[in-house]
């Protein structure tokens, strides 16, 4: 069964891309200490951008043992590298030109491809890189996600039962804004997780996340990701938690 999830209640959204960017520090180094490699999922839009950047910054840069780590994205839209919309290219601006990593180590999602043949080809790419046999799925260290005013988290939006039911590690959906095709992770790859990381901040996430933490009923997607023998952590910020009751977040914490 699915552990309770750890919430975390930060000050305001800097102190929220801090604490993000110590979890992926701090994951990073013990799972090279461990196995010599670290494998980690990032998710675009506007709250992870604030520990993108922090990654390029001191203690981050220089704690990070980047030359082990591969980084793959949980969603993309089918959209050109320097088209703003583009998780991979605002990734590029934020941290990973500046960061030493090497280039073969990145593996965006391939959004300039058709969706179809994209999805069939970052499949075939991390079956590669994982050395995935058989029906296996690969595992990811840590996932960063976040979360839709609609509960959806990575491309994974609400009624969709096919992505639901898909055994596919990766999909085409459309929707979202801007309404395009994207390609995204499945809830089954994403709950192979070793661990998940949800960032949310904002008032106007507040009622979701009641949502998510107190109506199960609800079905949203992000009620979805429950790692089968992963844990899950949501990093909040004042104002998104601000309609969680106690007794959640003592419960939770």
């Amino acid at each position: 069964m699915p552990s309770k999830p750890e919430i975390i209640i930060t000050d305001d959204p800097t102190q929220l891309a801090r604490r993000a960017a110590g979890i992926f520090m701090a994951t990073a180094k013990d799972c090279v200490d461990q196995k010599g490699l670290f494998f980690i999922a990032i998710s675009g839009g506007s709250t992870p951008r604030g520990m993108h950047k922090l990654l390029a910054e001191e203690p981050y840069f220089s704690g990070i043992p980047w030359s082990k780590i591969h980084i793959f994205w949980v969603d993309e839209r089918c959209v050109a590298v320097n088209d703003p919309a583009s998780n991979f290219g605002s990734a590029k601006k934020d941290f990973l030109d500046r960061i030493p990593i090497p280039s073969k180590q990145i593996h965006p999602m391939p959004g300039d491809f058709p969706p179809e043949q994209g999805a069939g080809k970052y499949q075939e790419e991390m079956k590669v890189i994982f050395q995935v046999n058989g029906e296996d799925f690969p595992v990811f260290d840590l996932v960063f996600l976040g979360m839709g005013n609609d509960g959806h988290t990575a491309s994974l939006f609400p009624g969709r039962r096919s992505v639901l039911a898909s055994e596919r590690w990766v999909v085409v959906v459309k929707g979202g804004s801007p309404d395009v095709y994207r390609l995204t992770l499945t809830y089954k790859l994403l709950n192979r997780a070793k661990r998940i990381c949800f960032l949310v901040s904002g008032k106007h996430k507040a009622l979701i996340l009641k949502t998510v933490f107190e109506n199960q009923d609800a079905r949203l997607p992000a009620q979805k990701i429950q790692p089968e023998k992963g844990k899950v952590t949501w990093v909040l910020d004042k104002d998104a938690a601000s309609l969680l009751s106690k007794e959640m977040i003592r419960d939770a914490s």
